[in-house]
């Protein structure tokens, strides 16, 4: 199976905080440990989920990373970053803005990349959101 892009790339750019505090005992780290800890293993297939277009699935494992206490900010956000993106996209604009509230809350740096902000569905609820 070919791995898209974008989850590469979330893979990537997440993989470091998927990783704080998962040092080997040399001091190296692990990506298998971070696969261990069932709050990051479900942020990983729900990540991947949404990717591949399987948006119950994925909402059910964000929500399950979540409830499982993620261990690092930028991670929750991501979590609820991407359900902002699932609710959108499914009408529950409601559900959407409150997403991006807490993903804020999770991590104040936590902003949508220009790509994102710029889109149709979900754009003008995160600009909303900041209010």
């Amino acid at each position: 199976m070919t791995i898209s892009i974008r989850l590469a790339a979330l893979i990537c750019t997440g993989l470091l905080s998927l990783l704080t505090g998962c040092a080997a005992p040399g001091g190296e780290k692990s990506v298998s440990d971070a696969f261990d800890r069932p709050a990051e293993r479900n942020l990983l297939l729900g990540l991947r989920a949404y990717d591949e277009g399987q948006y119950p699935e994925a909402e059910r494992a964000l929500n399950e990373a979540l409830r499982l206490k993620l261990n690092t900010p930028k991670d929750r956000a991501t979590a609820y970053k991407t359900l902002a993106f699932i609710y959108c996209t499914s009408g529950r604009t409601g559900d959407c803005s409150t997403a991006f509230k807490s993903a804020r809350t999770a991590d104040p740096s936590f902003s949508l990349s220009k790509a994102e902000a710029g889109h149709p569905v979900w754009g003008p609820v995160y600009e909303h959101s900041k209010f």
